[in-house]
């Protein structure tokens, strides 16, 4: 209640977040409107909410922040993620929509798509204090267009000006501001003794990013295979006889080390197996660490460690050749991290991903198709502060461990033990949301004959109006789309 500057703002935000969770067609504003009952009112306040009422979009995800840490052990570092990701559009006049690589088309053929670009950070929840059970709740959801290019017409100084200001804002630098925004959130609740440990991929493993001043924060990325990295240069000779210091400048880089490529293939250096958790259970990796080495895109003020993973076999149906995927080359800004926690941080960055798709395909984010541009930027926001919301409340209420207590699974779920999806927990909360409608059939099927046409007194009741979620407008909107 305290993001919005007045209470009735506050009932219609959290009516629209049951209405997006719980409606059954397009995910829109008109599905959000029309499932909670109110398609025969006024909507232009609904549509208000995000194009002109006061409200910060960052202060919706402070509460799923400060849940992620009450449920962290002490003494642990908070693990994030940090990616972009492109919504799909059809109007040529939303505000900061642009065409982009499809990251879905083919190796060889890439296909262009008309989008919005954001950047989201996810924060991991964790399972206890040793457990590598994690999931990924987002925590960040920002809009990071892309610079408007000038005509071929234009004069040099729009240019000049359209270079500059790419290089100070794109992917990285948004990144960056997000990374540091949430190191702030994090001393202002009261969790400043905390590392922040962020994974991210390729794209932001570049000098804009590993040569920021990010305090008490170390990054995890992918580097290639071919990277130019050096040992740290050997320490200074002691001064010669009568001179205070040793002369000429001394070297920011020692002696050329091994590419990523050539750690791999070095048979000197023996492969290591160690245990880390994905996708549901415990994998042997074979690895190899080097460490401290330097690179020029971090800079000679930033030594880390490199990590090279072996691929991995699988099989793509049983009794299939076994066959095996392309080597990983990790990068750690923190030299002194155990060779399983560096792994293991950077395999939740998978969550992410996860966190991706849930949004697009069945939380709809995206799908409102709404052209002010301060909407163009909340709207999408809002709708993943309600699936934050709702992946906390249902790991609150029922944990990480088993998804047998949120719904009925078929055998062969249940004997795998997974955990709780989306679906597992949005299927919960439209059966509690509709279980009163339900209710309500059934008793006016049961009395027919009331048909009294006097006003029924309610007694006054001093507790907030509960949301009410009908189910026929729902179904109906459902059909429409």
């Amino acid at each position: 209640m305290e993001v919005f500057p007045q209470y009735r703002t506050a009932v219609r935000a959290r009516r629209l977040a049951l209405g997006l969770l719980g409606c059954l067609g397009r995910h829109t504003l008109t599905g959000a409107i029309c499932a909670t009952g109110r398609q025969d009112e006024d909507w232009s306040a609904d549509y208000r909410l995000f194009s002109q009422s006061p409200w910060s979009q960052t202060d919706l995800f402070a509460p799923i922040l400060q849940g992620i840490l009450d449920r962290l052990a002490p003494g642990l570092p908070f693990v994030a993620a940090l990616d972009d990701t492109r919504l799909p559009k059809t109007g040529t006049k939303i505000p900061g929509a642009s065409r982009g690589r499809d990251p879905l088309s083919p190796a060889f053929h890439p296909n262009l798509i008309w989008g919005q670009r954001f950047v989201q950070v996810s924060g991991i929840l964790r399972q206890g204090e040793t457990a590598a059970l994690g999931r990924s709740v987002p925590i960040r959801f920002h809009q990071a267009p892309v610079v408007a290019k000038p005509k071929r017409s234009a004069p040099p100084e729009a240019w000049k000006e359209y270079e500059s200001q790419r290089r100070r804002d794109n992917l990285s630098t948004r990144g960056v501001a997000l990374l540091r925004e949430l190191r702030q959130d994090l001393d202002n609740h009261q969790a400043a003794d905390r590392l922040l440990i962020v994974s991210a991929d390729g794209s932001y493993t570049n000098q804009t990013v590993l040569k920021s001043p990010l305090e008490r924060t170390t990054i995890i990325g992918r580097i290639r295979k071919d990277a130019k990295l050096f040992y740290p240069p050997p320490p200074a000779p002691p001064p010669p006889p009568g001179c205070k210091r040793p002369k000429g400048r001394r070297p920011s880089y020692g002696p050329p080390a091994p590419t990523p490529e050539q750690l791999r293939q070095d048979e000197t250096i023996p492969w290591r197996e160690i245990q880390a958790f994905a996708a549901g259970t415990v994998h042997s990796f074979r690895v190899k660490t080097l460490g401290p080495l330097l690179w020029p895109k971090a800079g000679p003020n930033h030594p880390f460690q490199v990590m090279v993973i072996a691929p991995l076999g699988y099989r793509p149906r049983k009794g299939s050749k076994l066959l095996y995927r392309q080597p990983a080359y990790l990068i750690n800004l923190d030299p002194t991290m155990p060779a399983e926690t560096f792994l293991q941080n950077y395999l939740w960055h998978w969550g992410i991903e996860v966190n991706h798709r849930d949004e697009k395909q069945i939380i709809g984010v995206g799908e409102a198709q709404v052209t002010s541009p301060l909407s163009s930027d909340r709207q999408p926001g809002f709708a993943v502060a309600c699936y934050a919301a709702l992946l906390l409340a249902g790991i609150q209420t029922y944990g990480l461990s088993t998804a047998q207590a949120v719904s009925v699974l078929p055998k062969w779920r249940a004997r795998r033990g997974s955990v709780p999806c989306t679906q597992d927990f949005l299927q919960r909360i439209r059966s509690e949301l509709w279980a009163d409608a339900l209710e309500a059939i059934s008793r006016a099927e049961a009395a027919p004959g009331n048909s009294g046409h006097f006003v029924t007194a309610h007694p006054a009741d001093t507790k907030s109006e509960k949301i009410a979620m009908p189910l026929l407008p729902a179904i109906l909107h459902a059909r429409q789309g």
